[in-house]
C-alpha cells in the first residue's frame, strides 16, 4: 500500500450538476467550473489554519475552506499543519521546535501566538478547534478537513462531525493516510472521504505514484475521490479519464497561478485547492454554488 505517500498538504465525486466537453484525446469529461477552496483558508494573505483566514475566505467568496487538523494530548483536534508550532508560533520559527501537538493540551497550544509570523495586523491569533472552525461555514460553504494525525484522530473526528450542524454534503474529510481514509468511510458512508497523493519522479524519468497504483491505492481504501499535487505532465486527460471511469472524484492542489488552474478546469477538477481564492475565483470565473441536499 502507499499509505501515507509523499505528502505537503490537499469532495465528492458528484455533488455538481455536469456540463461537459471534449478532452484533449476526444473523450468527453466534467467541464462544470471547479469549486474554489482556500487552502488554510486564505492564506496567501493571511496566517495559516487561523480564524483570520478562514474569514478571509469567506469574505473573498471562496466556495469552501481547507484546514489541517492534529489532536492534542487531551483528546481535542486542533488547526494545524506541522507537527509542532515551531514554524508559526509565537513570531515564526523553524520547524521541529516550539510545542509538540500530539504531547500538549489545548490550554499549553492556545498560549501560543499564531498570527505575527505573518504580519504584525494578526498578532493575538490563536490556534483554532476544529469545531470552532465549522462554526464559521456558511450554509452554502463546504469544509475539507485534512486529517495530519493517524488512526486516533477518528474517533474524536467523528464526534466533532456529528455535534456540528453542517449537512454531510458540506463536510469532505481528506487523508494522506489510507488507513485513516478506510476508518472515517466505513464509520461516516454518508460524508465524502478522498485519498491524497503528492507524486515524485521515478528512475525511468516518469512519475510515482502511477495512474494504476492511485487506482489500486484507492479502490483499496474504498475512497470516493482523489486529491492530488497537480503536475499536469503527469496528471493528464488520460490519467483523468482512468480516474474518473472508475468512479473516483478528481480534484487538485496547491494551484496559484492562472495557467495551471484554467489547465485544471479543462481537464474536469471538481475542486481546486488555493492559498488565493479571490484570484481563483476571477481566473475561473465560477458563479458561487449552494451545496447539494
Amino acid at each position: 500500500m502507499l499509505g501515507t505517500l509523499i505528502a505537503t498538504a490537499g469532495y465528492t465525486s458528484g455533488c455538481q450538476t455536469s456540463e461537459s466537453s471534449p478532452a484533449t484525446d476526444g473523450r468527453i469529461i466534467n467541464a462544470q467550473p471547479p469549486l474554489t477552496i482556500a487552502h488554510r483558508g486564505a492564506s496567501y494573505d493571511a496566517p495559516e489554519n487561523t480564524l483570520a483566514a478562514f474569514a478571509l475566505a469567506w469574505e473573498r467568496e471562496a466556495d469552501g475552506i481547507e484546514c489541517d487538523v492534529h489532536l492534542t494530548a487531551d483528546g481535542v483536534l486542533v488547526c494545524l499543519h506541522d507537527k509542532d508550532t515551531g514554524r508559526t508560533g509565537d513570531g515564526g520559527g523553524e520547524k521541529g521546535t516550539g510545542l509538540i501537538a500530539a504531547d500538549s493540551t489545548l490550554k499549553e497550544l492556545q498560549s501560543v501566538e499564531v498570527g505575527a509570523w505573518k504580519h504584525s495586523r494578526f498578532a493575538g491569533e490563536r490556534m483554532p478547534t476544529l469545531a470552532g472552525v465549522l462554526q464559521t461555514v456558511p450554509p452554502s460553504g463546504r469544509v475539507f478537513v485534512e486529517i495530519k494525525a493517524g488512526l486516533e484522530a477518528v474517533p474524536p473526528l467523528l464526534a466533532v462531525l456529528e455535534a456540528s450542524p453542517l449537512e454531510p454534503s458540506q463536510i469532505v474529510v481528506i487523508s494522506f493516510n489510507a488507513e485513516v481514509v478506510r476508518a472515517v468511510k466505513r464509520g461516516r458512508d454518508d460524508l465524502t472521504v478522498n485519498w491524497l497523493t503528492g507524486f515524485e519522479r521515478d528512475d525511468a524519468g516518469g512519475f510515482t505514484p502511477s495512474i494504476e497504483a492511485v487506482l489500486e491505492e484507492l479502490a483499496d481504501c474504498g475512497a470516493d475521490g482523489l486529491g492530488c499535487k497537480f503536475i499536469p505532465e503527469h496528471v493528464d486527460a488520460d490519467f483523468v479519464n482512468r480516474l474518473t471511469d472508475a468512479g473516483f472524484g478528481f480534484h487538485v492542489w496547491t494551484v496559484n497561478t492562472p495557467e495551471p488552474a484554467l489547465k485544471a478546469r479543462s481537464l474536469g477538477a471538481q475542486s481546486i485547492t488555493t492559498d488565493r481564492p479571490g484570484r481563483m475565483r476571477e481566473w475561473l470565473a465560477t458563479p458561487r454554488t449552494a451545496a447539494s441536499p
